[in-house]
């Protein structure tokens, strides 16, 4: 899995492509998160558009650094969602937890409100 970082003003978007499983992928994401929040950034927001899988840990990862980010009075949201990480987060119910949105502009204008 590859993170493309970027700043959007005090926000931080994350474009997570490939695989987002057990082992190096979901490591990446929590290191990445991990970075951000130690160097003081609270909004995130994770691109999915270009993850082809994700699998449990993947998903519990992401869980993890959501739970991470409102730990430290941050907030994490996701945006473009692939069908399948959208039917996987109905099916466990995670769907309701998260703040999701179908496009960038749309998320980004969010942490303004």
């Amino acid at each position: 899995m590859k993170i493309v970082e970027r700043q959007v003003g005090d926000i931080t978007v994350l474009g997570l492509q490939g695989s987002l499983r057990i082992g190096e992928s979901d490591d990446k994401l929590r290191n990445a998160v991990s970075r951000l929040v130690d160097s003081g950034q609270r909004k995130i927001l994770l691109n999915l558009a270009e993850v082809s899988y994700m699998d449990s840990a993947g998903l519990g990862e992401v869980v993890r650094c959501y739970a991470t980010l409102n730990r430290a009075g941050g907030r994490m949201k996701l945006v473009n969602l692939t069908a399948r990480i959208r039917d996987l987060l109905t099916i466990t119910k995670l769907l309701t937890v998260f703040d999701t949105y179908d496009s960038e502009d749309l998320a980004i204008r969010s942490f303004q409100s």
